[in-house]
Formats: structure tokens, C-alpha cells, sequence
């Protein structure tokens, strides 16, 4: 009888920009206050990337972070490249396929556009492969320079989002170790509510399309509220766990008071949630790799813990997982 096969992740590093953009810069360039910015979001800072350097860069630079920590034979037998962005450097090729080139993988690439919970989309991917047998490892990464597209004359969007990378080996884990759920879900009539063109002018139900990034905000965040609570007991539910099972909650870095109404309706003391929203603010698809990795730098997260991944975008769309955490 064949062994049954648990993909979890084995390895994952971060980057993030130099360069810091604060709530007092901001301050300089459009009507807004840094408590204005800190009182509705938690963020205080962010970082940006550099002046050429685009979300390939990102990603190359959190790969090597990776390397950098469980040394370079973790990209041995990587067979697929999943780039998950909001901004990737060209529609086409392949903002993925620059990552492959660069380390020289023998493997194929593609990017997934799902905005923020694309590194879980991305995860969810990668576990299909390795659990069937078709793939011995997968490298994820969230990757964003996601200030080289924002208007810096619209405090709704560019007060929140910052640049950033995260980079996983997914690969087959020994029990009790790896990727017990996961929950995927979109629901395309909120897709008016935030977005960003970049060939259509309109929506299919003939919502205009700007060049700009936009967002209804009040709509954005009752619908976050709602969705990442119901999607992580799903997760739990299918991992046969409840909110006592947790012992972190990791979701995606959008807002402090979204993060805040989560855990609370889910019941979740803030002595479990991993938030550093305050220093990276909205980093998309990076936003949940650069929190996973602050949490095992100040020992919150451990090899063993029950952790809870929720995410949530444009789309609108959201994710959510379960995951027995394999790595010291």
C-alpha cells in the first residue's frame, strides 16, 4: 500500500525594501496625519522598493534569504515556480519565469494573480502537486512592489500598502507535520469595491476601470470582518480542529482593526495573533511569509504549532489553512 504523501513547508525566507516610506512622509505628500493613519490602520511604516527594482527582484531576494537560511541544496528537485503578485513586472512573460532563470531551476513557472491571498492560493497549488506524487518540491513566493503602482494623491489606497517578499519550499513532511486544510473562496460581484485596470476598461457588469488602484473601503472592511472568521473555522472544520486547537493565528496584514475584529470573533486572545502590520503595512501577498517569519524570529512560532493561515483581496476573494508547522 502506498504511503500517504503530507506536503508541508520545509523552508522559507522574506525580504523586505531598505527604504522606509512613514506616516510623516505621507504627511508631506497629501492631506492626511500620522495619527489619522495609525488610528484607522495600526500602520506606521512601510517599505518600498527601490527605483528599478520590481517584484522579480523581490522574490530573488526573499529566495535568497531562503537559501541563506537552510542553504542552497533546499532548491534541489524544485519543479515548479508559483510567483503569487498584485504587480508583477509584465503581463507577460512570466514575472515567475525570471525567479526560474536566475537560479537556474529545471522547472516550469507561472504567476497567480489573486492579489493578497495568492501565496495561500499558491500553497494550495503546490500541496496538489506533492501530494499526488507528480512534484517533489514547489517554491512559492509572494512577491510585491506594489508602490511602483500606486497614486500617491489617494490616502484611501497608498497609506496602506508597502512592498515585500516571501519564498516556501513545499514538500512532502513526515506526520505529524505539514497541511491538514484548505479553504478557497471568490465571490466576483464584489470586484467593483477594489481593483486596478490593467488592459479593461470596465468590469463585465459595466463597473468603470481606472489605471489607479481603487477601493471602496467601508465596503472592503465589512467584508473582511465577515469572511476571515467564517473562513478559518472552515479550515479548522475540515482539519477536524476547533479555535482551542490554535496555537497561532496568522492572517493576512491589511489593517490592525480588521485583524483585531477577526480575533475577537473568533474568539482568539491577541497573545495568539502574529501582527506587524505597524512596520510593513499591506504588503498583499507577502503580507502572511514576512509575519510567519517575524513570529519564529521571536520564538511565537514553533516546530509543532497548530497555526491558522487567513487571507483576503481583490476579487473579492480569500483563503484560509491549517498547517502543523515543521520547521525549528
Amino acid at each position: 500500500m502506498t504511503k500517504k504523501i503530507t506536503a508541508g513547508i520545509s523552508a522559507i525566507g522574506t525580504y523586505a525594501p531598505e527604504k522606509l516610506l512613514t506616516n510623516q512622509d505621507l504627511e508631506k505628500m497629501m492631506d492626511t496625519s500620522d495619527e489619522w493613519i495609525k488610528t484607522r490602520t495600526g500602520i506606521e511604516r512601510r517599505h518600498i522598493t527601490a527605483d528599478g527594482e520590481f517584484a522579480s527582484g523581490v522574490a530573488i531576494k526573499s529566495v535568497e534569504n531562503l537559501i541563506e537560511r537552510y542553504g542552497k541544496e533546499s532548491l534541489e528537485d524544485v519543479g515548479l515556480v508559483i510567483l503569487a503578485t498584485s504587480a508583477p513586472d509584465a503581463i507577460f512573460p512570466a514575472t515567475a519565469a525570471m525567479v526560474q532563470a536566475h537560479f537556474g531551476l529545471n522547472a516550469g513557472a507561472f504567476d497567480l494573480l489573486i492579489a493578497c491571498p495568492g501565496w495561500l492560493y499558491g500553497l494550495s497549488v503546490a500541496k496538489g502537486f506533492v501530494e499526488s506524487g507528480q512534484l517533489k518540491k514547489v517554491l512559492v513566493i509572494g512577491a510585491e512592489a506594489v508602490s511602483k503602482i500606486m497614486d500617491y494623491e489617494d490616502r484611501s489606497t497608498a497609506i496602506l500598502f508597502g512592498d515585500g517578499g516571501g519564498a516556501a519550499i513545499v514538500e512532502a513532511v513526515d506526520e505529524p507535520y505539514g497541511i491538514k486544510s484548505v479553504v478557497l473562496g471568490s465571490d466576483g460581484k464584489g470586484a467593483r469595491h477594489l481593483g486596478k485596470s490593467y488592459v479593461a476598461d470596465k468590469l463585465p457588469d459595466g463597473t468603470p476601470m481606472t489605471d489607479k488602484p481603487f477601493m471602496n473601503g467601508p465596503e472592503v472592511f465589512k467584508f473582511a470582518v465577515r469572511i476571515m472568521p467564517k473562513a478559518s473555522l472552515e479550515a479548522l472544520e475540515k482539519a477536524g480542529l476547533s479555535v482551542d486547537d490554535i496555537d497561532m493565528f496568522v492572517p493576512h496584514q491589511a489593517n490592525a482593526r480588521i485583524i483585531e475584529a477577526a480575533a475577537q470573533k473568533l474568539g482568539i486572545a491577541m497573545e495568539k495573533v502574529v501582527m506587524n502590520v505597524n512596520e510593513y503595512g499591506n504588503t498583499s501577498t507577502a503580507s502572511i511569509p514576512l509575519a510567519l517569519v517575524d513570529g519564529m524570529a521571536d520564538g511565537r512560532i514553533k516546530k509543532g504549532d497548530t497555526l491558522v493561515f487567513v487571507s483576503f483581496g481583490s476579487g473579492l476573494s480569500w483563503a484560509s489553512m491549517v498547517i502543523t508547522w515543521a520547521i525549528d
